[in-house]
């Protein structure tokens, strides 16, 4: 199945950026998120991480380190690895258990990309992480899932296109339920 999530990985360098404080992690979590960055796919995303091009002011936001990095990018063609799933990055919550416990995935959704090619890789990967982690179906979260202190309204609206009025809802059951097929392809 990782041949079909055509999986490259270009690691953030450790020590550096968004992995300059490095905090190991066993992750429970799968958070998914989508990038509202209409024009860039996986590779400038990877990019801009190793760039330290993604900022968040720390005392503005509650980032504990002032970079954003996730663990993986995915777009309609491929899927990027940027930090070992087993640290913490910053892409959920501050300084919560998003952050702490969850592996960050991001989908691109860029103008005239495929979105379905971008999901269905996105489900792929989502159910080789659950299987490699241990991680049980009810711990794939949206973004949505973790609240972000001192922000109106607490929980985003992410990954959108993915949520039913701002909301998990029938879509989101809807991507639950092909990232389930896959990890049930994992067993056979």
């Amino acid at each position: 199945m990782m041949r079909q999530v055509n999986l490259k990985v270009d690691m953030v360098p450790k020590g550096t950026l968004g992995r300059r404080v490095v905090r190991p992690m066993s992750p429970r979590y799968i958070t998914i998120h989508s990038t509202e960055n209409y024009t860039a796919g996986a590779a400038q995303h990877s990019l801009a991480l190793k760039r330290g091009t993604l900022r968040s002011a720390k005392t503005l936001h509650g980032n504990r380190i002032g970079f954003l990095i996730w663990h993986f990018t995915v777009d309609e063609r491929m899927a990027i690895q940027h930090m070992p799933t087993n640290e913490q990055g910053e892409h959920a919550d501050f300084d919560g258990p998003g952050n702490r416990l969850s592996i960050g995935i991001e989908m691109c959704v860029n103008r005239g990309a495929s979105l379905s090619s971008t999901v269905e890789r996105t489900a792929r990967l989502t159910a080789v992480l659950m299987k490699r982690n241990g991680i049980p179906l009810q711990n794939v979260v949206p973004h949505y899932h973790w609240p972000r202190r001192g922000k109106h309204p607490p929980n985003k609206n992410c990954p959108h296109f993915l949520m039913d009025n701002g909301r998990p809802g029938a879509k989101w059951r809807g991507f639950l339920g092909r990232v389930n097929y896959y990890y049930r392809q994992l067993d056979t």
